[in-house]
């Protein structure tokens, strides 16, 4: 059984080969590819607690949109070879998702907009730091550090599947190296024959305590 991509946008499996012990930046290349492999239409939801916030979940045409309703409102990202872009639609109007935006949460749970975009995908100088294993699968550990002042992390951490290059695991650190968020995979399934998320759990942590104060959970209810 083949593991689900971890962020909201990565819900899909494309087998990935690599000739030999591949670069970080080639492994970050191949976790980019995974989202646009299969059209697809999901109904999903976001967890608090008791509150869920229901959504629609579209991939095709190298987009994936996250369609939320009351109010209306579509998330569009598309991820380009050097760069993502995060749009957003209200009322028949689309315009880019302004930088000042980002760190701004997404319906009111731990997701923000920088979160939706997965810019870290794209930041410079990654480092191969480890092997580790995840939930069973062999991963590799990449530690990205975030530009200066473009993020509201200070670096993160990845850890990607070796055989089909899905992102496992997204730890977030602030500027002095202390964990703030984490996301993970709990379950997949599998749906026209490809396995996806079934659940993620995102943890918002105390720098201090270093205790979670916070869960959502992203669910995949199933085929639209």
């Amino acid at each position: 059984m083949r593991l689900p991509i971890t962020l909201v946008a990565l819900f899909f499996y494309v087998g990935t080969t690599f000739g030999g012990e591949p670069s970080p930046e080639e492994i970050l290349v191949a976790a980019r590819m995974n989202p646009l492999g299969a059209g697809i239409t999901l109904e999903a939801q976001l967890r608090a607690g008791s509150v869920k916030v229901p959504f629609v979940i579209e991939v095709g045409d190298g987009a994936v949109r996250y369609g939320f309703s009351s109010p209306q409102q579509d998330i569009l990202l598309r991820l380009g070879e050097s760069e993502s872009t995060l749009e957003e639609r209200r009322d028949g109007t689309k315009n880019p998702v302004p930088i000042s935006k980002f760190d701004d949460s997404v319906r009111g749970g731990l997701i923000t907009y920088e979160d939706l975009a997965l810019r870290f995908l794209y930041w410079k100088n990654p480092q191969l730091v480890d092997s580790e294993t995840v939930r069973s699968r062999d991963a590799w550990k990449i530690e990205i550090p975030a530009p200066r002042g473009g993020s509201q992390y200070g670096v993160v951490r990845v850890w990607i599947d070796k055989q089909s290059a899905a992102l496992l695991r997204i730890e977030g650190y602030d500027t002095t190296g202390r964990l703030v968020k984490r996301f993970e995979v709990v379950s997949a399934q599998k749906i026209d024959g490809q396995w996806m998320l079934k659940q993620m759990r995102v943890e918002r942590i105390d720098p201090e305590t270093r205790k979670t104060t916070g869960i959502t959970y992203l669910e995949v209810l199933g085929k639209k």
